[in-house]
């Protein structure tokens, strides 16, 4: 099946992309930015880079004015950032995008979120072919910095006046892969907390029995914080939540002590926490504060990352850019499940100063590889994606 695909010229640009090795911990995002201004001039396109905090974080802007430019724009966005593969882990390495004999491109980003990068471009390109004109001005942003927090991307790039001068009204960003006919779509986010508990205590030889350890303090925490785990996961089973809602809780790093025989003087312990979008963030750090007391003292909580709670897209019909995305998904007959993101994506930034997003990735009939091993997408969804993109797009953008 593979030589079906091959002499595609949408699959040869998203194959050409994902061969680019913008990976954490070091990316190298001036090869994305050559690709891009490439794909501009290609298509016809205005093209802006910005550096919002500095110049190894750029952040570019692909721009198709509308008949009406003085209409609020359509904003769609992706990162061009993806997450460290473990090679050993693959079949193929993981930046050869190659495609199997079912069709399958194998590639770091062919999820999240290349893929959705380049099916913009696609479906813009299409659109552009068959002569479809657009009220609004589209503006298609390639984001660095996603995958560690965006304190270099868009978490900031929304404050500035270069976005503000974008002037946008609405903006679609990645969803996620899933296994049915169904497509997910995100209209809320969870706040991601990353917290590491400090904990101090006496120091000594491994064979005293002293009081207020820095290890029975951690031990501590580690028992109240799973105790809250197991009640989240009770209550979502109880409730037959869908994905996405409730609070999840891990451990994601312990740390400290010096050798065997040394009672240490410092033990930390560290969360990943997604807060449901109902958690009282108050009324949680002040549960923590008090365990933190409870014990022993001399803990110190070190945020790594806290992000504040963020309004919800409204899917009614006081919001007509989901409106014409609704009926776009009608028109083309497919169905997807509003979720709340179980995770967190540059939506949240965008939402925190006004922008109704939606976050929709069209993958679907896909095992979830997203940060996994071996991650893929099927060429033939790849290109189905475009020409759903293709409807979405032409709605939305002249609503």
């Amino acid at each position: 099946m593979s030589k079906n695909w091959e002499g595609n010229k949408e699959i040869q640009i998203f194959r050409e992309y994902l061969r680019i090795p913008s990976v954490h911990p070091n990316p190298n995002y001036e090869p994305c930015v050559e690709f891009l201004k490439r794909q501009a001039q290609d298509l016809e396109l205005e093209v802006k880079v910005y550096h919002p905090v500095n110049d190894k974080n750029p952040i570019v802007v692909l721009s198709l004015i509308g008949k009406d430019p003085s209409l609020p724009t359509i904003l769609l966005n992706s990162h061009m950032d993806v997450v460290p593969v473990v090679p050993d882990q693959w079949t193929y390495p993981a930046f050869d995008a190659h495609m199997d004999d079912q069709g399958r491109i194998f590639a770091r980003g062919s999820q999240d979120m290349k893929s959705v990068g380049t099916q913009y471009l696609g479906a813009l390109r299409a659109l552009k072919k068959s002569g479809t004109s657009f009220k609004r001005t589209i503006h298609v942003v390639f984001v660095p910095d996603e995958e560690l927090g965006s304190y270099y991307g868009m978490r900031k790039f929304v404050h500035t006046e270069d976005f503000k001068r974008l002037n946008v009204g609405f903006a679609l960003d990645e969803g996620m892969s899933g296994i049915s006919d169904t497509f997910k779509l995100f209209y809320a986010e969870k706040s991601a907390w990353q917290i590491e508990f400090k904990c101090s205590g006496p120091p000594g030889h491994g064979s005293a029995l002293l009081e207020n350890t820095a290890g029975e303090k951690v031990s501590f925490i580690l028992s109240k914080m799973m105790d809250l785990r197991r009640k989240e996961i009770a209550k979502i089973d109880e409730t037959k939540k869908y994905e996405g809602m409730g609070t999840s809780i891990n451990v994601t790093k312990l740390s400290g002590g010096l050798q065997n025989n040394v009672i240490p003087s410092l033990l930390s312990v560290t969360f990943d926490l997604r807060l449901d979008i109902n958690e009282d963030h108050e009324a949680l750090l002040k549960q923590f504060q008090d365990w933190c007391e409870e014990a022993g003292g001399s803990i110190e909580m070190v945020f790594e990352r806290k992000d504040k709670k963020t309004p919800a897209t409204k899917l009614d019909n006081s919001n007509i850019f989901w409106v014409a995305f609704e009926k776009a998904t009608e028109e083309l007959g497919i169905k997807v499940q509003p979720i709340v993101c179980p995770a967190a994506t540059d939506s949240s930034f965008m939402r925190d100063v006004g922008v109704p997003s939606i976050g929709f990735s069209p993958i679907n009939n896909t095992p979830i590889l997203i940060h996994g091993h071996n991650e893929f997408i099927y060429a033939e969804n790849y290109l189905k994606g475009i020409e759903i993109y293709q409807k979405i797009i032409t709605n939305v953008a002249n609503c």
